[in-house]
């Protein structure tokens, strides 16, 4: 709804003010080649992870480039909800994917781990991701490992992209980029996505302020230095506009901070379809009554609310896959069950995010290199939202609708690109 309003008040006032329509408004002239876009995703990696000193390649990039003092992620702050939110700039309960794990009548269980699930188009249609827009005007895009990239969204896939492979090295990944830019011009991608995992992974089982957090800072540092290098190389670094930024940041847990569900509800008489910093829970027929009573009295660590009653900064509980009762633990609390392994992937978790977006420790990096972008800039903080309308602006395509705002992201841009 805020999005239908902030588009009819646009259209209202057009002829009073200039203000154009958030489908048209953000694509520039395609009088000029576009430059190649570089978007690469940190998993996890904190805004002030940059300040830890540990990462030289993204802080030689953010002191040539436009570097945000943090960027805030939509709400719930998880992996697949906010990369989706990247490439559409729409929020997740716009977009459709609004929960790492999800239970939709006719379409079943979503989860990142299933590889069928991710696959299937019909849990990513609700939107259109920047490479099936771009592709559709005349671009080529090549994604590696981007959530939604291994779908036919809209019946389009990238023109590059490879299924989810965790245990593909780092310098693969690079190279396998580097190798899509050495193709032939008429083939070569004007749109590229690259994806590393470590930084949230090390989040999860040893937290954000442990040493193996910091030693996946570097490693993914050394990816970056390897792709510098190799767009130096090919006399690309200075053609390439490359954005590098994180879906979500991260907070600590200690595992003696759990809220247990079934000491709350009977196991049995709801369908729990999410744990961990947000649980989605729907009421076994006949057990409506029952179950939203015991979870919607007051508890010390964990608000829950009717879908219905959401509150509004959060920009969720419209979409029809959010199930009818929705709890969000505090910072640093989980929610789980007796019967739930609080785990991932095997192991402790003492680091979560996907907590209330306003919280300082979701924040996530945001900072950009390129021809379009100017030197020595640092912004305020803006919500992810804004970052597509300022691609689909980069690559001069037409945007789809979207929740951003491309005014507040246009100072990054050197004059002559905005």
């Amino acid at each position: 709804m805020h999005t239908i309003l902030r588009y009819l008040s646009c259209a209202a006032l057009a002829l009073l003010a200039g203000c154009a329509t958030p489908v048209t408004r953000h694509a520039r002239s395609h009088d000029a080649k576009p430059a190649t876009l570089l978007l690469v995703s940190l998993d996890g990696f904190r805004a002030d992870y940059l300040d830890r000193g540990l990462s030289p390649t993204l802080s030689a990039l953010a002191d040539h480039g436009v570097r945000a003092k943090a960027m805030k992620p939509s709400f719930p702050s998880l992996t697949f909800p906010n990369h989706y939110t990247l490439v559409t700039g729409r929020y997740p309960d716009d977009h459709g994917i609004v929960d790492n794990s999800m239970s939709v009548p006719g379409l079943g269980h979503f989860s990142l781990g299933s590889r069928k699930a991710v696959g299937d188009a019909r849990w990513w249609n609700e939107a259109e991701p920047i490479w099936v827009t771009a592709q559709k005007q005349g671009l080529h895009a090549a994604t590696l490992f981007w959530p939604g990239s291994e779908a036919a969204i809209h019946g389009v896939r990238p023109d590059h992209w490879l299924p989810y492979d965790g245990d593909m090295p780092y310098d693969a990944r690079v190279d396998k980029l580097l190798s899509w830019l050495d193709l032939p011009a008429a083939q070569r991608p004007q749109l590229l996505t690259l994806y590393f995992e470590a930084v949230d992974t090390a989040g999860h089982y040893y937290g954000p302020d442990s040493p193996q957090t910091n030693e996946a800072i570097g490693q993914v540092d050394a990816a970056l230095a390897r792709l510098v290098a190799g767009l130096k190389q090919r006399g690309l670094y200075d053609r390439i506009d490359l954005i590098v930024l994180a879906d979500h940041g991260m907070a600590q847990t200690p595992p003696d901070q759990r809220i247990f569900l079934d000491d709350l509800i009977v196991p049995g008489h709801a369908e729990v379809v999410s744990t961990g910093a947000i649980s989605g829970i729907i009421p076994a027929p006949g057990h409506e009554a029952e179950v939203a009573d015991a979870l919607l009295r007051p508890h010390p660590h964990m608000q829950c609310w009717r879908k219905s009653d959401i509150p509004a900064h959060l920009h969720y509980g419209h979409n029809a896959r959010v199930p009818p009762l929705f709890c969000l633990a505090q910072t640093g609390w989980l929610i789980t069950s007796n019967t739930r392994s609080m785990l991932h992937h095997g192991k402790p978790i003492w680091g979560e995010h996907g907590f209330d977006n306003d919280d300082p420790a979701m924040r996530a990096l945001f900072l950009a290199h390129g021809p379009d972008f100017r030197q020595h800039l640092v912004v305020p903080e803006f919500p992810n939202v804004d970052v597509y309308p300022l691609m689909t602006h980069l690559l001069h395509i037409v945007p789809e609708r979207n929740d951003g705002d491309y005014r507040q992201v246009e100072e990054m841009l050197v004059p002559a690109a905005r």
